[in-house]
């Protein structure tokens, strides 16, 4: 019988541990989802704000962990990252973001995640400009546009495999589910605002340009792209002015910010004030748990502020 000698057999676990190692690296080059670190496999992707994060909720199902780099509550265009967001960019499989939307994401993911970044607006076909006292702006909120929303998140699907092409086949049946909830749901806001007496939807923030054009209506933000502007008193007296010209019932706020300039040109034109969520972020106050909860909701606020039948 040969025996073993303590250091030989120590020799030998050292080579057995590096095999181990070499085979476990080849196991994740061939396609395994990166560990958690909880051992649970799945992909650990940073969103930068909700309607990103939710697409990869739903795209991603089981096989990833996200977060938002946008808290609950917090207005998306005002966003500024701690050092424990910038870290969490730099350790994530994956970043998801949306280019020229929020400027301390972007230095974020050109410092920290070139590589592992994912940028939304390759595939949103941002082509609606706002033109004002900005200047000719690309209008980002392209996922009050079901239709644009879906093929973000067909796209979404081809990235996750990238990254872990074990899990293609589930990602795409993930994409092809929420295609259909969102096809569904962009077929009821067509039905639902086809018949609206009034086509003219005036809004404090000027948010709702993709769903505007999506659903046949003429938008009139009074602050601009940014929520928090403050329009001059011309803009609030021609905001006003059009609402008694064309007969609008409704002016439109929004969930993350305050309702004073839509009640302040409602109180001068006569108009009614209503709640319609950009979904830019969820909060208690948001009328849905989720995406498509919400987008029905505002459905039904539209249909009653527009006098739809």
């Amino acid at each position: 019988m040969i025996v073993m000698s303590l250091t030989a057999r120590k020799a030998a676990a050292v080579v057995l541990a590096v095999a181990t190692a070499v085979a476990l690296g080849a196991c994740a080059a061939d396609g395994e989802a990166a560990s958690d670190g909880a051992g649970n496999g799945t992909l650990d992707v940073v969103a930068s704000f909700y309607p990103l994060a939710y697409l990869v909720e739903q795209v991603g199902g089981e096989r990833v962990s996200v977060s938002s780099l946008t808290k609950p509550g917090a207005e998306p265009h005002d966003l500024e990252l701690t050092a424990t967001d910038v870290a969490s960019v730099a350790d994530a499989d994956l970043v998801v973001y949306l280019s020229e939307f929020q400027p301390a994401v972007d230095e974020a993911v050109a410092a920290e995640a070139a590589d592992q970044a994912w940028d939304a607006a390759a595939y949103a076909d941002l082509s609606l400009k706002i033109e004002g006292g900005e200047g000719n702006t690309v209008d980002p909120h392209f996922w009050l546009d079901p239709q644009r929303y879906l093929d973000v998140s067909d796209a979404l699907a081809d990235a996750l495999a990238e990254v872990d092409t074990a899990g293609a086949d589930a990602f795409t049946a993930n994409a092809a589910r929420l295609r259909a909830e969102l096809e569904a749901l962009d077929d009821e806001w067509a039905s639902g605002t086809a018949s609206c007496e009034s086509r003219d939807l005036v809004t404090s923030h000027t948010a709702f340009g993709y769903l505007a054009d999506r659903y046949d209506f003429t938008q009139l933000g009074i602050a601009g792209l940014t929520p928090e502007a403050e329009p001059t008193p011309e803009a609030l007296a021609a905001a006003a002015d059009f609402v008694r010209d064309h007969s609008v019932r409704t002016i439109y706020f929004e969930t993350l910010v305050s309702p004073a300039i839509a009640e302040t040109v409602a109180a001068e034109a006569g108009a009614d004030t209503a709640m319609l969520d950009p979904l830019e972020g969820l909060t208690d106050e948001s009328a849905g748990g989720d995406y498509l909860e919400v987008m029905r909701t505002n459905l039904e606020t539209v249909r009653r502020g527009q006098a739809c039948t």
